[in-house]
């Protein structure tokens, strides 16, 4: 064959895969990562009313979970739990249920939780981790981060990166600051970690914003007064939102309840939905 043919025809394979791996890419398909600590995980009580969802709404497994029926890297209804197979509910259930509630009927919303309860911010850093792999010393810490391969981080990443084949990372939600309570150095940690992400993922701040929740803010909570140090992320990270825990009903004095997630996840859906291009 002529060297030239030969070129010729190289280039419409590679043309015809790079096309084959945009349409592969349905851009209706709209994902956001979850990261943080136990509210995150989620805490709630599943109820009756949450195991009914519409089926545009899905979740990413994160673990492999053969007691609810579910694998690790596949996409399924997102009934919860949506973070670890007896975890509860989480402000992601009732995010994913909003948007779908109020976007097109053409659009999907998928979500990938990973969240470690008790985790300081650090422990998704992915040049620092392994110096907050120890936060606490107790098996139920030690044992979740061994389910996520020792790195939450770098977990999350390599399940991102399988989503992207399928669609289209629109959001980063993050629920995380209890462990941290009084560190001015909390947004910081978190620009760098979010910025890591969009690099790894090859995204930009302007498309995929960060949206960070406030800790519960009920009278005698453990962890209000983080509120305020949340609330300065917006000043080093343009893309930065904030989620208010005004009001959020809770369990305990760090842990919404049922309806506080509910409310929760709605508020994080509510600013998303204005961020999105119409």
């Amino acid at each position: 064959m002529h060297k030239r043919s030969f070129v010729f025809i190289l280039m419409i394979a590679v043309s015809n895969i790079l096309s084959f791996e945009t349409h592969a890419q349905d851009p209706n398909f709209h994902i956001y990562l979850c990261f943080g600590q136990s509210n995150m995980e989620g805490q709630g009580i599943i109820e009756a009313q949450d195991k009914v969802i519409e089926d545009r709404f899905l979740v990413m497994q994160a673990l492999d979970c053969p007691e609810l029926g579910r694998t690790k890297d596949t996409w399924y209804p997102a009934v919860p739990p949506l973070s670890q197979c007896y975890s509860g509910l989480s402000p992601a259930d009732y995010f994913g249920r909003t948007l779908v509630a109020n976007l097109p009927d053409s659009i999907k919303v998928g979500v990938i939780n990973v969240a470690v309860g008790g985790c300081d911010i650090r422990l998704f850093d992915k040049d620092l981790y392994q110096e907050y792999q120890d936060t606490y010393q107790e098996d139920w810490f030690t044992n979740k981060v061994k389910d996520y391969n020792g790195s939450p981080y770098a977990y999350l990443m390599q399940m991102a990166k399988v989503a992207q084949q399928k669609g289209v990372i629109k959001g980063i939600l993050l629920h995380q600051g209890e462990t941290n309570t009084g560190d001015p150095r909390w947004p910081a940690y978190v620009k760098k970690i979010y910025q890591d992400m969009l690099t790894e993922l090859s995204l930009n701040a302007e498309d995929v914003p960060l949206l960070a929740g406030e800790v519960v803010s009920i009278e005698g909570s453990c962890c209000g007064s983080m509120n305020p140090i949340i609330n300065t992320l917006p000043d080093i990270v343009e893309t930065a939102y904030i989620i208010s825990s005004t009001d959020c009903t809770a369990q305990d004095n760090a842990h919404f309840d049922s309806e506080g997630y509910r409310e929760m996840g709605r508020r994080y859906a509510t600013k998303m939905l204005t961020l999105l291009p119409e």
